[in-house]
């Protein structure tokens, strides 16, 4: 899996001599029964800043740092490049289908045509509810950064609150439109990645205090898995699954991407492996730069980023760092809410969503108004259970879990289609045998990964959580699936997807992507 050439905002975007130009963006989305509602105006380097952001190195870091270093030492590091790795299938995966499917609502598009309405909608359902409560997580684990910045100890109100106010901003800055949203989102990564890679190399060459052979010792955390090493790796690897989500954010916006077809795909690898690059160049710094390995270990230390950062560079650098890292939380939370709103929009346009006339509404700056407003809805609602740590603590569980389980569902829809014979990809992408092995491996991956996140470890809730905290994920997820299956059952969706789009059901799908122009 090549990289792919380097990104250039005046390449093959800019230009309208082929199938996916200008002009062929609107006749490809026509031919696929919608009309260009959405502002088509981003490049593949705006595409990729909205990936880039919602994945994100600093929040990503933030998010798995602590807790894998207390599950399994300095080793828990060698878990990046193994999530990453099993990451680049799955977006191989989404490589293809967006190549010849460039549409919003990736999981639900691509589902009803690979499988069936049935199998698309509730695949849509559940990636659209893993989005609006990613939304709730990032917002209130930006909330800490503000009091931060401020040098206040914020109460549990004061966080929701602060968190409500995010929410509510994010969601005015992508009323104005995708080409301010870029804008936005643009310089919160740039910000990002410049302080992050001269932070990372600074630690890296100049603040080492430890060889790097302390990747090879746990400091005996796997005490809390019941002394098993293996354990401990697999429950990092759970984990670090945070840590590489998010990519698919570039899908979300592609009906505004210039040659969608061709770099939607692009801008999905580029989003995915810098990122990558950065987090595990961040962690091998910060963990060989930190001044007392033990004490992170023991869990003394809930912050040990900023610890190794501030003892390196001096007390001057707290308050900088603190600003860059609530610049990358609202970046995030800005492309992430950006994504959850484009696809309750494609939900809706098909009348297959709870309130889709209100829903599908599109403002004048051509942003999705009606599917921002239902996701401030549901992710400032879910803020609420930030008054109760417990129950905070549940709703991340539940989304981390969440967001895994669209990923299976897309990967093994597609094998089914491919092993079926009913579908034949008919993108700029086309991998052939090649594309079904390593469709094959993407299955299993994402199959374990839901498995292992999903599974109940009290070691990842806080000591004497309530059964149902350590429980969340599975039962958040059975929830989900259960209310889009009794949806269903009563509402019957499927029907109207099958009754407004007959081409698109299994088993013609083949001979549609025959037909795909190159």
């Amino acid at each position: 899996m090549p990289l792919p050439p380097p990104p250039s905002p005046t390449g093959a975007a800019g230009r309208s001599d082929g199938p996916d130009g200008p002009d062929g963006d609107a006749v490809r989305l026509a031919s696929l029964g919608y009309r260009q509602e959405l502002r088509r105006s981003l490049d593949i380097l705006g595409n990729i800043s909205m990936g880039f952001a919602v994945v994100s190195p600093v929040v990503a870091l933030y998010a798995v740092s602590m807790i894998g270093t207390m599950i399994a030492g300095p080793a828990w590091v060698w878990a990046l490049p193994v999530v990453l790795a099993g990451q680049c299938l799955v977006v191989n995966v989404y490589s293809e289908l967006t190549s010849q499917w460039p549409l919003a609502g990736g999981p639900y598009q691509w589902g009803r045509r690979l499988v069936g309405p049935s199998f698309g909608w509730l695949s849509g359902w559940v990636w659209q509810f893993a989005v609006m409560f990613g939304n709730t997580t990032v917002a209130y684990l930006a909330s800490p950064w503000v009091f931060a910045l401020i040098g206040v100890t914020p109460s549990p109100g004061a966080m929701v609150a602060v968190a409500m106010a995010i929410v509510l901003l994010c969601a005015l800055v992508n009323a104005y439109g995708i080409t301010f949203l870029k804008w936005f989102v643009s310089a919160g990564i740039a910000g990002e990645a410049i302080a992050s890679v001269l932070v990372g190399l600074s630690l890296l060459l100049f603040f080492r205090k430890h060889p790097f052979s302390l990747f090879t010792h746990t400091f005996g955390a796997e005490a809390l898995s019941g002394g098993s090493a293996p354990l401990a790796f697999l429950t990092v690897l759970a984990v670090a699954g945070w840590a590489f989500i998010g990519f698919d954010a570039c899908v979300s916006t592609a009906e505004e991407t210039k040659d969608a077809g061709r770099q939607v795909p692009r801008a999905m690898w580029w989003a995915l492996l810098s990122v990558g690059a950065v987090v595990i160049l961040n962690a091998v710094a910060v963990a060989v730069s930190y001044p007392d390995t033990a004490t992170a270990v023991a869990g003394k230390d809930i912050d040990p980023v900023t610890t190794a950062v501030v003892t390196s560079f001096g007390s001057w650098s707290d308050k900088p760092f603190v600003v860059v890292v609530l610049v990358s939380f609202l970046a995030c939370a800005m492309a992430s809410q950006g994504g959850a709103a484009r696809g309750l929009y494609s939900l809706a346009r098909d009348d297959v969503f709870p309130f889709s006339r209100q829903v599908r509404k599109v403002n004048r700056r051509q942003a999705p108004i009606g599917g921002l407003i239902a996701s401030t809805l549901v992710s400032g609602a879910a803020l609420l259970l930030g008054m109760n740590a417990t129950a905070i603590g549940s709703l991340i569980a539940f989304g981390t879990a969440a967001t895994f389980v669209p990923f299976f569902l897309v990967a093994a829809a597609a094998l089914l289609a491919r092993l079926r014979g009913t579908w034949v990809p008919g993108g700029h992408i086309r991998q052939g045998r090649k594309g079904t092995a390593l469709n094959v491996i993407a299955v299993a991956w994402t199959g374990f990964e839901v498995t292992n996140v999903c599974w109940p470890r009290a070691v990842l809730a806080p000591p004497g959580a309530p059964w149902y905290q350590i429980w969340a994920a599975p039962l958040g997820v059975a929830v989900v699936l259960g209310a889009g299956a009794a949806y269903l059952m009563v509402r019957r969706p499927q029907e109207k997807i099958r009754a407004a789009a007959p081409e698109d059901a299994p088993g013609r799908t083949a001979a549609a992507a025959a037909s795909q122009p190159e």
